[in-house]
Order: C-alpha cells, then sequence, then structure tokens
C-alpha cells in the first residue's frame, strides 16, 4: 500500500514520533496506519525499556486540586533532566495524571499505571510509552497521595517541592477567599520550614529530649 508525505506528517501529529520514524514505520506496516502506529507503540515499549535503566532525578510535583468534588492530589513524576520537565508535553501529561488519580483513586502507583488515562483511550503506562517515545527521556511516577476533604496546595520553585495541607471545617467557610488565603500561607510555611508534627504534645519524648 502507497503512502505519501501527508500520511508521514499525520502519523507524526498522531503519535509525535520523528518523521524519519513515522516514514520507517509506514514502510514496515506497507502504508497502513493503524499498523505504523502500533509498530511505533512496539519501538516505543523497546525504546522505555532501554532507557528504564537511566536515573530520572529531575522533574516535577504537582498539585490539583477539585474544588467541586473537594479532592486533592500531589503527584510526583520525574524525568533525566529539567528541560524535559518544563516541556509542555511532560507538563500536560503530568495533569492528566493528577485527573486520573483524583477520578479513579488508585491504590498505588502499580495500579494507577494499568488504568485508563484521563481524557484518553491510553492506559497510564501506554501514555508514558508514548511521551518517551516522542521525547525521548526515561521518565516515570514516582508517588503520589490524594486526600477526600477540605485541602489547601502550594507548590514552590517551578515544581521542587509540593505540599498539601488538610483542614476540617464544621461549615462552608473554606469556600470564602480569606480561608483560601490563609491556607495557601500555611502550606506556604510547611514548604518553608518542613515541620514534622502538626502540634506539641504529639512530639516523642526522645524526639524533645534531643
Amino acid at each position: 500500500m502507497a503512502f505519501t508525505a501527508k500520511d508521514v506528517q499525520a502519523l507524526r501529529e498522531k503519535t509525535g514520533a520523528g518523521m524519519m520514524d513515522c516514514k520507517k514505520a509506514l514502510v514496515e506496516a506497507d502504508g497502513d496506519m493503524d499498523k505504523a502506529v502500533d509498530v511505533l507503540r512496539e519501538r516505543g515499549l523497546a525504546l522505555a525499556t532501554k532507557k528504564a535503566s537511566r536515573i530520572a532525578a529531575e522533574g516535577v510535583v504537582l498539585a490539583y486540586n477539585d474544588e467541586e468534588k473537594n479532592i486533592g492530589v500531589l503527584v510526583e513524576v520525574n524525568s533525566e533532566t529539567d528541560f524535559v520537565a518544563k516541556n509542555d508535553k511532560f507538563q500536560n501529561l503530568v495533569l492528566d495524571v493528577a485527573k486520573t488519580i483524583v477520578e479513579q483513586n488508585p491504590a498505588d502507583v502499580e495500579t494507577l499505571l494499568t488504568l485508563k488515562l484521563a481524557g484518553s483511550e491510553d492506559t497510564v503506562q501506554d501514555a508514558f510509552q508514548n511521551a518517551v517515545l516522542s521525547i525521548g527521556e526515561n521518565m516515570k511516577i514516582r508517588r503520589f497521595v490524594r486526600h477526600e476533604g477540605v485541602v489547601s496546595t502550594y507548590i514552590h520553585a517551578g515544581g521542587s517541592v509540593g505540599v498539601m495541607v488538610t483542614f476540617d471545617c464544621a461549615d462552608e467557610s473554606y469556600k470564602n477567599d480569606a480561608f483560601k488565603a490563609m491556607g495557601k500561607d500555611v502550606a506556604m510555611q510547611v514548604a518553608a520550614m518542613n515541620p514534622q508534627y502538626l502540634e506539641g504534645d504529639k512530639v516523642p519524648a526522645d524526639v524533645i529530649e534531643h
């Protein structure tokens, strides 16, 4: 089956892979677009496996607060370089991962990887493999925390530190601007001072003695 330069471009837009990779995939798939996507997926998996041993020490912590559902999420996703961590594709992927955690409440990272990514037909694992193919770096979800209830979040230094504080509220005062400002200030204080305990009487005696 013959294919044109427009087909190569269409495959590139669909997968994010390079032009030459798309052309080779179409040749291998005899011009069949769906098969070519599968070829690139398989190569993406191989690429992800190959790159998995490379250290992903950079990345971003993202806070997502669904105020309608009163659910807050902090998720850390690592990449190899700070440059990629600032990439729009990477940041949009992390946001979609956070939305997936809000919507489906996975028990752990392993479960999260098997779920369908928010707004997509792909699993989270497939989405990351596609991102590795497109961006060309090892990346992985390191950890996340999810809380249902009233939360305030704060992200410091573009994603290097993330804080989520939970509050018990007797009424709906958490919806007003004064509460939101106070909540953010508390979260900023946690980011700045990294306190280990909420109340003085909860500090163990050996820690006080030390």
